[in-house]
C-alpha cells in the first residue's frame, strides 16, 4: 500500500487526498483549519489539525515514513516554502508541491520539490489545446511534447484495418484504445477495422497528433 501525507486541504489538497484514499492508499491529511479537517475525516485514512510549516510537528507525525508528500498550500508562498523545505530535510522520498505561478514554481524546485504543479495553468493549457481544434475531444498532457488525445477516426481510416494503416510507422502515433458505441476496445488487434462514429485514443508527440488531425 502506498502512503501519502497531504498538507493543506483546500480544493486541490482535499480532492487529491480523497482520490488517493479511494484508490486504496494510506493517506494522512492535515490542515490548520479544523473545519476542513472535519469535512474530510470520513474520506481519508487519517486527518489531523496541524501546522505543516512546523518541522517538529511533521517529525512527530512521522512524515519521513510516507512515500510521498503533497504540499497543497499553493496560495501561501511562505507556508508552502517552509513545508517543502522541512519535508526535504526530514528525508521524505518524493515531494509534490502546488504553486500559484511560475515564480513560485521555480522557488519550490530550488528547494528540492520533485514535482511542482500549477493546477489552474495546467487545466487552462489542456482546455486551450482541446478547444483550439474542432476535432479534438479531449487532451491529456504527459509532457511538453507528448500527450494523449481523443479524436474522431479520420474519414480515410474508415473500413481499413490497423495493419493496413500502419499508423505507428507512418504517423508516429500509438492507438491505445477505440471507443465504439460507448464501449472501449483497449489495444485493438491488427485486424481491427475502423467504422463511422469510432473515437480513437492516441498517444504521440504534438507534431504526430496534429498530422492525424489533418487527415
Amino acid at each position: 500500500m502506498r502512503s501519502y501525507i497531504v498538507i493543506g486541504l483546500g480544493r486541490f489538497g482535499s480532492e487529491a487526498a480523497i482520490e488517493l484514499t479511494a484508490q486504496g492508499c494510506d493517506v494522512l491529511a492535515m490542515d490548520m483549519r479544523a473545519e476542513l479537517v472535519q469535512q474530510i475525516s470520513a474520506n481519508v485514512t487519517h486527518a489531523v489539525v496541524a501546522d505543516g510549516k512546523d518541522k517538529e510537528v511533521l517529525k512527530a507525525l512521522g512524515a519521513k515514513d510516507f512515500e510521498c508528500a503533497i504540499v497543497a498550500i499553493g496560495d501561501d508562498l511562505t507556508a508552502s516554502v517552509l513545508a517543502t523545505m522541512n519535508l526535504k530535510e526530514l528525508g521524505v522520498p518524493y515531494i509534490v508541491a502546488k504553486a500559484h505561478d511560475e515564480t513560485h514554481r521555480r522557488v519550490l524546485e530550488k528547494l528540492g520539490a520533485d514535482r511542482v504543479v500549477i493546477p489552474e495553468k495546467e487545466y487552462a493549457d489542456r482546455l486551450a489545446k482541446s478547444l483550439s481544434s474542432a476535432n479534438v475531444l479531449d487532451y491529456i498532457e504527459l509532457s511538453e511534447d507528448y500527450g494523449i488525445v481523443e479524436v474522431p477516426a479520420p474519414r480515410i481510416w474508415l473500413g481499413k484495418s490497423l495493419k493496413e494503416l500502419n499508423v505507428r510507422a507512418k504517423l508516429g502515433v500509438n492507438i491505445l484504445a477505440v471507443r465504439r458505441n460507448e464501449k472501449f476496445i483497449v489495444s485493438p488487434a491488427a485486424d481491427f477495422q475502423f467504422a463511422a462514429g469510432d473515437i480513437v485514443v492516441l498517444l504521440g508527440d504534438n507534431i504526430a497528433v496534429k498530422a492525424v488531425q489533418k487527415l
